[in-house]
């Protein structure tokens, strides 16, 4: 008969035990996806109205919301793939985005700062 009790852990061994992710967790990835979707089709239909319905200046604020709206769709389209990848293999990690909504608000101040300069700037 062993003297040491009966659950007492030694430092040497670790135990795995597999990490259940539920369901609810791959539809939160999901939808947050298809939200950032929802916001770079509403970008894209102002960008279009610029385009359609401007002049030189709305052509060039046009292309540059464009670009702003198919950078956004393929960064949450790899945040997206990233999650789902990291739900599968049962990762507990933060699964946060600190840097894409920065980045997001930046490029878009941006687009709007040069829009106001070019159109006050107009002659």
């Amino acid at each position: 008969m062993s003297t040491q009790p009966l659950l007492q852990r030694t430092a040497s061994k670790r135990i795995a035990l597999p990490v259940r992710v539920e369901p609810k967790v791959s539809f939160a990835n999901e939808r947050t996806f298809l939200s950032w979707l929802h916001f770079t089709v509403v970008l894209g239909g102002l960008a279009v109205g610029l385009l359609n319905f401007g002049d030189k200046v709305g052509r060039i604020s046009a292309a540059m919301f464009s670009v702003v709206a198919m950078a956004v769709m393929i960064y949450a389209l790899y945040i997206y793939h990233w999650r789902a990848a990291s739900i599968r293999r049962g990762g507990r990690g933060p699964y946060d985005d600190r840097l894409g909504p920065t980045i997001l608000c930046s490029a878009l101040l941006v687009a709007i700062i040069v829009n106001f300069v070019l159109r006050f700037t107009q002659t």
